[in-house]
């Protein structure tokens, strides 16, 4: 008894070109007769619709074939390359996919005639003569389609499959797997939290936005945690932001001017609870001793504005701390090219020490701060002027302004060493790698891994947007006009996944990979499981 199986084609933004050279290699091909399949088939779950698809599975001789489309082919961990001399080539690969539908406006007839090409093919390497194949590959609407034989699905790509005449074709890869959340379409229009098991995410109606939270199991059994008037002399301030602080969930969001106004910050409990703690101009750190505060406001620039508050609440009415002729993360003469905002810090704390940024004046500004919690002693332990730190794996890392490139020191400011090639726009670090950003003559950035021994070398072959550590990974968005929207490397900067769909935003996620997909697609997850 046959078992029935399907082909794939891998062409889709492999560009006009490539579909152009592959027209001509069956230039000389035979005609074959194909049909439509009536039965069920689904890919990783996704239930395909064949009838009005414009690249539909075939059946050709009882056996199903796929249509190797950019996205059919990376949603089932399958790459293509198309060569003149080499032909067609196609491999496994470390590359993932949301499903596209492909629908077209016209129903598909029960059977079409495909070509049998004659042009070079190689799978995972081993040669394929189409010509002597009893189930030779075929190209249908100039895509490439491949027969899911046992030989190929089950010996060359390792897929689970089962077939049921009542349920038809099931088929299951197991490449790391993009799939839609189930959130209402309004959460991609403000930010997007994965946080110990639930979503959070932000419905506006009217003049108020309401903050729900909805376990991941099950998505549409959401509740609401807060809400708050977005109605101000400015206009309807939408816009909010959830962040991870230590292992608690946070949003802040802005009410107001530049001047008059000031930004507010919500603890989320564990239990859903959402509770109002900070307001102003600020940044706060929890100590052993209780909650550390930087006033930002106007009255930075007077000095002596780091507060301790044992309570946690209304920070700038706590004990001051530290040098009070010290201005608090008060900057001078910072270069634009220095670290972005969101990636550097003016404020760490570690066990009975506080890291700060502070400067004395526009000729003593911009240095590295150590602060005893239990004496009160403050001593400068950077001297340089510098636009940002992070304490990371208990090493300080900072960005010189004198030459915009990255250091490391001990927790004293001892053992300086320079670490970058580079001017650095954004750095991080994974079990002791150091990683850099660097703006390039386009204006766009590249990723660097720091060797101070050496030349720096380039991690990945394109620019990047966006670059985060989550969960020891790099996690890094690729700019709009590239091939594949994230790429995802380990710590030592080997690639751990290429994501085929189009990334607007990186969220936050204490759980694999949470973004905001491009076109529309909503928010998706993207799993990873470490080998």
């Amino acid at each position: 008894m046959k078992k029935k199986w399907a082909v794939f084609a891998l062409i889709g933004p492999l560009s006009l070109a490539m579909l152009a050279q592959a027209g001509q290699a069956h230039a000389n091909a035979s005609d074959v007769r194909v049909v439509i399949p009536e039965f069920k088939v689904k890919l990783n779950g996704h239930l395909v619709e064949n009838a009005y698809r414009e690249y539909p599975l075939l059946v050709f001789k009882d056996i199903t074939y796929f249509p190797m489309t950019w996205y059919d082919s990376r949603l089932l961990g399958l790459e293509a390359s198309w060569a003149k001399q080499e032909g067609l080539r196609i491999s496994q690969g470390l590359v993932a996919s949301d499903y596209a539908a492909y629908k077209s406006d016209h129903r598909n007839a029960a059977s079409y005639r495909a070509e049998v090409p004659a042009s070079a093919i190689t799978v995972n390497g081993q040669t394929i003569d189409n010509a002597k194949e009893e189930y030779p590959l075929l190209s249908f609407r100039d895509v490439t389609y491949f027969p899911l034989t046992w030989r190929f699905a089950h010996d060359q790509f390792s897929w689970d499959y089962k077939w049921d005449p009542a349920d038809g074709l099931s088929i299951q890869s197991h490449n790391p797997q993009m799939q839609s959340v189930g959130l209402p379409a309004y959460a991609g229009e403000n930010d997007v939290a994965l946080f110990k098991g639930y979503y959070y995410f932000v419905q506006t109606t009217e003049t108020t936005n309401h903050v729900y939270r909805a376990p991941v199991q099950k998505p549409s059994d959401k509740e609401e945690i807060y809400a708050y008037n977005i109605k101000t002399s400015e206009g309807l301030q939408k816009q909010l932001t959830f962040q991870i602080r230590g292992n608690t969930l946070w949003f802040t969001y802005h009410l107001g001017g530049g001047i008059m106004g000031h930004d507010e910050f919500v603890q989320i409990g564990d239990d859903g609870k959402a509770e109002l703690l900070h307001q102003g101009y600020l940044d706060f750190r929890d100590t052993p001793y209780g909650t550390l505060i930087i006033s930002l406001g106007a009255s930075a620039f007077e000095g002596g504005n780091l507060y301790l508050s044992p309570s946690g609440h209304d920070g700038t009415n706590g004990k001051s701390i530290g040098d009070p002729d010290l201005k608090y993360a008060v900057t001078f003469n910072v270069t634009s090219s220095g670290v972005r905002n969101d990636t550097a810090t003016s404020l760490a704390v570690r066990g009975d020490d506080v890291f700060v940024l502070a400067s004395r004046s526009s000729s003593d500004a911009n240095h590295i701060y150590k602060i005893s919690l239990k004496t009160n002693k403050t001593d400068k332990i950077v001297n340089s002027s510098v636009s940002g730190f992070r304490v990371i794996d208990n090493k300080l890392y900072y960005v010189k302004d004198e030459d915009n490139a990255l250091y490391s020191s001990t927790l004293d400011g001892t053992g300086e060493m320079k670490l970058s090639d580079h001017a650095v726009s954004w750095f991080g670090s994974i079990d002791s790698h150091a990683y850099y950003t660097s703006k390039n003559e386009t204006n766009h950035f590249d990723l660097y891994q720091a060797d101070p021994k050496g030349e720096d070398p380039r991690v990945w072959t394109t620019p990047v947007a966006e670059v985060q550590v989550l969960n020891k990974k790099l996690v890094c968005r690729l700019g709009e006009n590239e091939d594949y929207g994230v790429v995802v490397l380990d710590g030592s900067g080997r690639l751990l996944l290429k994501v085929a769909e189009p990334v607007a935003r990186i969220l936050t996620s204490d759980d694999g990979i949470l973004v905001a997909a491009s076109g529309g697609n909503g928010i998706q997850t993207i799993s990873l499981t470490d080998k």
